[in-house]
This record gives structure tokens, C-alpha cells and sequence, in this order.
């Protein structure tokens, strides 16, 4: 079994064919999905999912892309939404300083109103950062200190001083498609390292689709790809590699149910 950890299924790339998308993660392996939050006033079309499917879980969150559309956010409002039975997870979020679609001040004032979210809802943070490492570190690390919260690295693609960092505050760090990627050497000489119980994988689909199927619109039943890859840094078996991830996700995402893997 596979879980795509991190993927955008409410997106208009996956509207024409859904069913289709579905059969195929199942004929691959996924047994669940999570939708991942990106924009909060999207989220009733995320529930329409998860309502749906038993096996699609979602978060609520503001993407840093999306950020100046929300200047005013708070703590509260995630929170609100947050209560929805589906809702496993606070995110995506964090700091994008690579497209700076959103000033940074205000990139990070609607980060820490999630990252206070998680801390009051105990649900996990979903954390997005490109080339702003420092200021993720110090952001998590202030709030963290006051108030521990679970979270986790979505689509890890940095530094080995944030993975290490992540680790130390007991955070998850999924991998996706573009550990398959030619470039990335590096990358996979960091995820050798992060231990096992830590590890997750995901799509981000539409995004990033994986060697062989690169420049391909992606979707959950690639996944099988970044696992295949995966079980072979750690020089583990794939079976083996899918039911630790696997259960790395239900440790991390305590609020999804296994109950609905196979209800397809």
C-alpha cells in the first residue's frame, strides 16, 4: 500500500478526467490521499472530496503564494475550519521567497497565524519553504519553543541544515518526484540519511511529476515511481518501504482514519 501524502486533486488539471485518476492510483497501490490546502477559500470544494471519498483526506491552509490575499488572517479562522471531521491538517504553508508571489512580511504574518493554528488544534502543520530556509527555521523554531506542535517538510528539496533541524523538533520530511531527478544527487544523499520513521512520500500532483514520466501532468498513481526510488536509497524492499511510509502518515495524521484505505 501507498500513501500520496501531498496532493492538489481540487485543481482544474484533474476536472476532466477524476474517475479515471482514482482507478489508476488504485491499480498502483495508493490506498488514501490528502488533499492538500492551498488557498482556504477553496476549501468547501476540497470537503466536496473528502465528503465523497473515504479515502481522500484534506487540510486547511494559505499557501505563501496566496498570502497577500489574506493579510488579515488569523489563528481562528483555520481553526474554525479545521473542525470538519476530513480536515487532518493545518497547510499547505510556510515561505516561498523563490516567486515572491506575496510580500514576505505578509508571507510570514499568515504563516505563524498556521503555525498557531496547529498549535491550538494539535493538528500538523504542512510546511512549504523555497530559498528561505533561515527564516523557516527561526519562525518554527521561535513558536516551537513556545508551544511543541507535529508537523511536517512537504516536498523537501533543500538544505540538510532544515532537514536537520526538522528532525531535531520531531517534524516528518516527504519526498517527492523530484528525488528521480537527474539533479538531484545531492538531495538523495540527504534523504539516505533521515531515518526511516520520518519519512513520507507524496506527488504534488499536479506538480513534479517523477523519471520516467517528467514533464507529464502528474497525478497519485505516479507515486509508485518516487517509492520505487526511495526503497532503493534506503536499501529497503519497496513492500517494506510502502508500509513504513504508510504508517508514518497515520502516526503523523492522527485524525485520518485507516478505516477507508479500501473503499475505493
Amino acid at each position: 500500500m501507498l500513501i500520496d501524502s501531498h496532493c492538489h486533486l481540487d485543481f482544474n488539471d484533474f476536472e476532466d478526467d477524476f474517475a479515471d485518476i482514482l482507478s489508476r492510483a488504485r491499480e498502483n497501490g495508493v490506498t488514501a490521499m490528502l488533499n492538500a490546502g492551498n488557498n482556504i477559500g477553496e476549501l468547501n470544494n476540497q470537503l466536496k472530496i473528502s465528503e465523497k471519498y473515504p479515502f481522500i483526506y484534506t487540510a486547511v491552509g494559505v499557501h505563501p503564494h496566496n498570502a497577500a490575499e489574506y493579510p488579515e488572517i488569523k489563528a481562528a479562522d483555520f481553526i474554525e475550519k479545521s473542525a470538519h471531521k476530513k480536515v487532518v491538517g493545518i497547510g499547505e504553508c510556510g515561505l516561498d521567497y523563490y516567486y515572491d508571489y506575496s510580500p514576505k512580511n505578509i508571507q510570514q504574518k499568515v504563516f505563524i497565524e498556521q503555525i498557531k493554528a496547529a498549535q491550538q488544534t494539535g493538528l500538523p502543520l504542512i510546511v512549504h519553504t523555497r530559498d528561505a530556509d533561515d527564516d523557516t527555521i527561526s519562525i518554527l523554531g521561535d513558536y516551537y519553543k513556545k508551544a511543541p506542535f507535529s508537523g511536517e517538510i512537504h516536498c523537501f528539496s533543500t538544505s540538510k541544515k532544515l532537514a536537520d533541524f526538522a528532525l531535531s523538533i520531531g517534524f516528518y520530511i516527504s519526498a517527492s518526484g523530484i528525488i528521480t531527478f537527474n539533479r538531484s544527487a545531492d538531495l538523495r544523499d540527504i534523504f539516505k540519511e533521515i531515518p526511516t520513521d520520518r519519512l513520507l512520500i507524496e506527488t504534488d500532483s499536479p506538480f513534479l511529476a517523477p523519471i520516467p514520466l517528467r514533464g507529464r501532468r502528474n497525478e497519485p498513481s505516479f507515486i509508485i515511481h518516487t517509492a520505487e526510488k526511495l526503497a532503493q536509497l534506503k536499501e529497503l524492499p519497496f513492500d517494506k518501504l510502502a508500509q513504513i511510509t504508510s504508517d508514518n502518515f497515520y502516526r503523523l495524521f492522527r485524525k485520518a482514519s485507516d478505516k477507508g484505505r479500501y473503499e475505493y
